[in-house]
């Protein structure tokens, strides 16, 4: 079996699909439709729907350095809305496709586990790689894993994970190729140009001057994290642009490439 590639999905490819503009999702669905004998794991956020949901209820989103705070109040409409409404619809889109997906949550099969996060961000937790056993039996049977952003404590309390972090632990799991896809091109240099190659002292100059900032700022330091437990370069890319997947497979860099330390 062909070494697997994670892809991390959220931001306005799911935000177009809750309007009612699915051409994205679909035209995603359909390149990994098109890999020849390739292993894909999806691992979805959806922080657009998230707020909608809040919102209708008449709560308010916080967030943090880009990351969302979750009072215990918002799990029961979070988890409904990424592990029910938002996962289910990824799922049946593909499934329109004949691709033959499973929609899942990061506490399923045991295949991450969870402990609260340091940051002081409510209910969200800090996802650890645990068991492959589910997810290496879907994929040598060739479905298509949807993996929602939802994990669990060791108590069984539900918590909410960032997408990119969940991306990252599943990555790990299965030593997998990692894109975490966005709703730019890449990162973005001092001067708005579009970085081919990020590595961690750089990274860290641009979050202090404010040129990476809010949910860039959790996906690059999701990125780098990867890289380093990986020892090798994670690509941050356009989901604007999903034929870049079979590049990637390819060996072509896309998108801005995350670098490990000492590279």
């Amino acid at each position: 079996m062909k070494k697997p590639v994670v892809i991390k999905i959220g931001g306005a490819i799911l935000d177009g699909y809750n309007q009612g503009n699915t051409s994205a999702l679909t035209a995603l669905l359909k390149v990994i439709a098109s890999l020849d004998e390739q292993p894909v794991v999806i691992v979805h956020g959806g922080g657009c729907v998230v707020d909608e949901m809040l919102s209708q209820a008449g709560l308010v989103t916080e967030k943090k350095n880009g990351l969302r705070v979750t009072p215990k109040a918002h799990m029961p409409i979070i988890s409904g809305a990424l592990a029910g409404s938002v996962n289910k619809a990824i799922v049946a889109t593909a499934a329109s496709l004949q691709l033959p997906a499973v929609g899942l949550s990061l506490t399923d099969g045991q295949m991450v586990q969870c402990q609260l996060s340091p940051l002081q961000l409510g209910q969200v937790g800090e996802p650890k790689p645990y068991s492959s056993a589910l997810l290496d039996t879907l994929l040598k049977a060739n479905f298509l894993p949807i993996v929602s952003s939802i994990g669990a404590l060791a108590n069984g309390e539900l918590v909410n994970v960032n997408a990119d972090d969940a991306a990252v632990a599943v990555c790990q799991l299965l030593n997998a190729e990692l894109l975490l896809l966005t709703d730019v091109n890449g990162v973005k240099g001092t001067t708005g140009e579009y970085l081919t190659s990020l590595n961690n002292q750089q990274a860290k100059q641009l979050i202090d001057s404010g040129v990476i900032a809010g949910g860039m700022t959790a996906k690059v330091n999701a990125a780098l994290q990867a890289a380093n437990k990986l020892r090798r370069s994670i690509a941050v890319a356009s989901w604007q642009s999903p034929e870049q997947i079979v590049d990637l497979l390819n060996g072509v860099n896309i998108g801005t490439r995350i670098q490990p330390d000492g590279c």
